[in-house]
């Protein structure tokens, strides 16, 4: 079985050589296939990137900046692995913590697992806590529609079977694929999800952390549509 990791990258210059190599040294119990997708990044990472090419990494490049969840779609379009991970290309998740993820699916149980910050007995660190009451907010609407017990809907970290995932027909092209992804999840017919605890590293705005009260918006916005709408 192989992992397909897919990173989404914008302006990330200080930080995507250490993903990657933590990514690629990871010790996990298949096979892994890494799909970068820069999304026209304009700080220095594309010129990293491409100093960084080998075969173990598939680079693709968007020639204009379309948001994270449009990156992960155009990876997911490379991906070839059975079951798929995203991976933020900042250092606030761990790859580390993938075997963890990765066992209730190897074992039979899960379909998805998403890493929970709110479940983790590992480092978390402590930082804003109107972040952190958006965070719950979002979860506790997308639970009320959706009908799941999930402790954090907003975790970057959602691995999926690739067989199911492929079949989502994703569509939104920033944060707004969170909840639009766990609502599409949320009405497949006997769909096993779980939640393992993570550890969370996250980062301060001047350390380039990229959301805003606005994601939250849209994303409350998406949890509406994607609940209403089909």
């Amino acid at each position: 079985m192989i992992l397909s990791i897919l990173i989404p990258v914008y302006n990330e210059a200080a930080t995507v050589q250490e993903i990657i190599s933590t990514v690629k040294t990871v010790v996990l119990p298949i096979e892994r296939e890494i799909v970068i997708v820069d999304d026209f990044s304009t700080d220095g990472t594309r010129e990293i990137l491409a100093n960084m090419c080998d075969e173990s990494v598939k680079i693709l490049y968007h020639n204009q900046n379309r948001g994270k969840g449009a990156a992960i779609r155009t990876g997911l379009e490379a991906a070839t692995g059975d079951i798929v991970v995203i991976q933020d290309a900042d250092l606030e998740y761990d790859p580390n913590e993938f075997p963890t993820m990765l066992k209730p699916i190897l074992d039979g149980k899960a379909d998805a697992v998403y890493g929970s910050r709110f479940l983790g007995s590992g480092p978390n660190r402590v930082l804003f806590f109107w972040h952190m009451l958006g965070n719950r907010v979002l979860t506790l609407a997308s639970n009320m529609f959706t009908n799941l017990n999930l402790t954090d809907m907003e975790t970057c970290y959602k691995m999926v079977r690739a067989d199911v995932l492929k079949q989502l027909d994703l569509k939104q092209d920033r944060f707004g694929f969170e909840p639009e992804i766990t609502a599409k999840l949320s009405r497949i017919k006997e769909l096993r999800i779980y939640e393992v605890g993570i550890s969370y590293f996250g980062r301060k705005y001047e350390e380039g952390k990229k959301i805003t009260w606005r994601d939250g918006v849209a994303a409350l916005w998406c949890i509406f549509r994607y609940s209403f709408f089909r």
